[in-house]
């Protein structure tokens, strides 16, 4: 038999007195009161006292009946006010069979519907289905009922017999089925295998370990998606498509990727440990420059039996145009975006590379609605998408709608809104850093949505190489969710301070400054490496989202691929704080300006595997890098995406 979980409401009779251990005091007196309909004028009170045991029951919201027979003052009314005690003119009390009646009045013990019966008012409008227990009761209108009926399973104010109790769940098979506000089963949650989940009957819900995660980069159900590449590099066959699969819990996790109907593959991932899966290219979304297009089952879908994060890597092994991805758990999607990219790159008359963003679903149906900002009105239009940047387009489960700038267009500051949730990357196909410094590499990075950006981020440029003591200049975008948002940097950064309009921005050229930026609205913080004929050490261009300090981590499990020149990880954190990198305290903070923040910025050992461990004391961010000559990645090692406040 399942169990299910009900919620019936009960109509009692009211309690006429009551001792402190909730026993009747049989020598009570009660005093009835009636609503004043005939004006001012002096009131006074008869009481006699009860011949019969009162009935039990529960007292009113506007107070109880005290021992002495009149209306105890009590701060529990409906409206917040306190009750003072009160006696009115009216018939002696007396009792019949147990009940407390008045002359001439409605009981003042009768209820229905959980409300207690005023003085002389029907208790309910007539044919006004009650429910007391499983029974169901039509109101004639005059304090009564016209008829009952015994339910058989539930009863529901309002609707009368029903199949079950709204709001009540079960399990069919491994389908979860809940209760309608009609009283009628209906699907609900389908719990996923391939996520070790399973459907409790004692419960009537999906249980187990992937069951009921917080919001963070730690999840069970990603979707990996190719983007847009240098097709040169797409078509050698050592330049790979991959995902890395760290899996952060302590007992093996089966991890499987399918696209659209089809298994790709299967395997298991170590505790504590990160498995590399390679996965063919989607052609479709990778090659050429354009246009816009939407791909049906573009994007892989993979789900994991345990909590463990994903990054993607475009490409996986060190090329000249790389770039790298930090996925989203879906559970933590939301339908609310803003885009960071960058402007279409010509690289001669004719040969235009764009920047982009691309938009994938998890459910039938999603309506994706798109809002270019000032500079995103310049599009190669296509999948639904028209040339300036507007379009209201419907994927279903497994889609991908890739957006693609025209030349002279930057989608930067675009606003995607969605009805269901969806997963949001922007970037670029392959550009220089900034557009007159060679050479160009390839920008991506999963978007965070709306309600996890905050008011105050912390921004420090990576490191040279191999002059590591020496910071590697970037440019800094500053993109603004919602109009007239007014910005303050500390140290101050030589930029305007007012954004009019949701999806402008403003730009901080080639720079190393270190600098906290708090606004008075959400923003978004973008970051880009400057490309290495800047002269700042070796590496390309490459992009990273600020992760804002409400959203950092006391702990994180994370892969950087050993094939690199050099890999990195930057620490930020609150003065003070002690941080272990590897198991290794970190020491040589350097100060962000005058604030309470500083950085360290530690090289990580390439002869393992590629996992590492970051552990603070407080909340720390962290960005993970790799270069080589002429090329890099760049990506937030994880981060927390609790819903903030506006």
């Amino acid at each position: 038999m399942l169990r299910l979980r009900r919620y019936a409401l009960l109509a009692l009779p009211l309690a006429v007195a009551c001792g402190d251990d909730g026993s009747i005091d049989a020598t009570a007196t009660v005093a009835t009161t009636a609503p004043d309909t005939t004006g001012p004028g002096p009131t006074t009170s008869t009481t006699a006292p009860t011949t019969e045991t009162p009935t039990t029951g529960t007292p009113t919201t506007e107070g109880s009946i005290s021992a002495t027979g009149t209306t105890a003052a009590t701060d529990d009314t409906t409206d917040g006010t306190t009750a003072a005690p009160q006696t009115t003119t009216d018939a002696a009390t007396s009792t019949t069979d147990g009940e407390t009646s008045t002359t001439g009045n409605v009981s003042a013990s009768e209820t229905t519907d959980s409300t207690t019966t005023t003085s002389g008012n029907p208790s309910c409008p007539e044919d006004q289905i009650v429910c007391d227990g499983n029974t169901a009761q039509v109101c004639d209108g005059m304090g009564g009922f016209k008829s009952e009926e015994e339910c058989p399973v539930a009863c529901a104010p309002g609707i009368g017999c029903t199949e079950c109790t709204p709001g009540d769940t079960q399990c069919a098979g491994n389908d979860v089925q809940k209760c309608n506000e009609s009283g009628t089963w209906e699907a609900f949650e389908t719990c996923d295998g391939l996520q070790g989940l399973a459907c409790d009957p004692d419960v009537g819900a999906c249980l187990g370990a992937c069951a009921g995660l917080g919001l963070s980069y730690i999840g069970c159900d990603y979707y990996p998606t190719v983007l847009q590449q240098h097709d040169s590099f797409i078509s050698a066959p050592t330049y790979e498509y991959a995902v890395a699969v760290a899996n952060t819990s302590d007992q093996a996790a089966q991890v499987t990727v399918t696209r659209g109907a089809n298994q790709i593959t299967q395997v298991m991932v170590a505790p504590m440990s990160v498995q590399l899966i390679v996965l063919p290219w989607v052609n479709q979304l990778v090659q050429g420059q354009g246009p816009s297009v939407l791909v049906t089952d573009g994007a892989y879908r993979l789900r994991s039996t345990r909590p463990v994060t994903v990054y993607q890597y475009n490409p996986l092994k060190a090329t000249t145009t790389n770039d790298a991805s930090l996925l989203l758990p879906v559970n933590t999607w939301t339908g609310n975006y803003v885009v960071a990219a960058w402007p279409t790159w010509t690289f001669t008359p004719g040969v235009n590379y764009p920047g982009f963003y691309a938009v994938v679903a998890s459910q039938d149906n999603t309506k994706v609605t798109l809002t270019p900002s000032t500079t995103g009105k310049i599009v190669q239009a296509g999948g639904g998408v028209a040339a300036d940047g507007t379009g209201v387009v419907t994927l279903n489960a497994d889609d991908v709608l890739q957006v693609m700038s025209g030349i002279g267009g930057d989608l930067t500051g675009t606003i995607v809104t969605a009805d269901k949730p969806v997963q949001v990357f922007g970037g670029q196909e392959c550009t220089n850093v900034p557009l007159n410094v060679t050479a160009c590499d390839h920008l991506e990075e999963s978007m965070f949505p709306l309600e996890t950006l905050a008011k105050e981020y912390v921004v420090v440029p990576p490191v040279q190489v191999p002059n590591d003591q020496l910071d590697k200049a970037q440019i800094v975008r500053v993109i603004a969710s919602e109009a007239n948002t007014t910005l303050t940097f500390t140290p101050d950064q030589p930029v305007n301070k007012v954004l009019a309009k949701a999806g402008d921005f403003v730009e901080i050229t080639t720079t190393t400054a270190k600098f906290v930026v708090t606004s008075d609205k959400k923003i978004l913080v973008s970051q880009y490496m400057v490309g290495q004929d800047g002269g700042y050490g070796t590496s390309d261009p490459a992009m990273l989202l600020a992760v804002n300090p409400l959203q950092w981590r006391k702990n994180y499990l994370f892969h950087a691929q050993p094939s690199w020149t050099a890999n990195y990880v930057d620490v930020l954190a609150p003065k003070n704080a002690n941080v272990t990198v590897d198991g290794v305290a970190v020491g040589n903070w350097q100060a962000v300006g005058a604030t309470n923040y500083q950085v360290a910025h530690i090289k990580l050992n390439n002869n393992g595997g590629g996992n590492h461990t970051v552990v603070g004391d407080v909340g720390v961010g962290i960005g993970v890098y790799g270069v080589q000559s002429y090329g890099s990645y760049w990506y937030p090692g994880g981060l927390d995406l609790d819903v903030l406040p506006q």
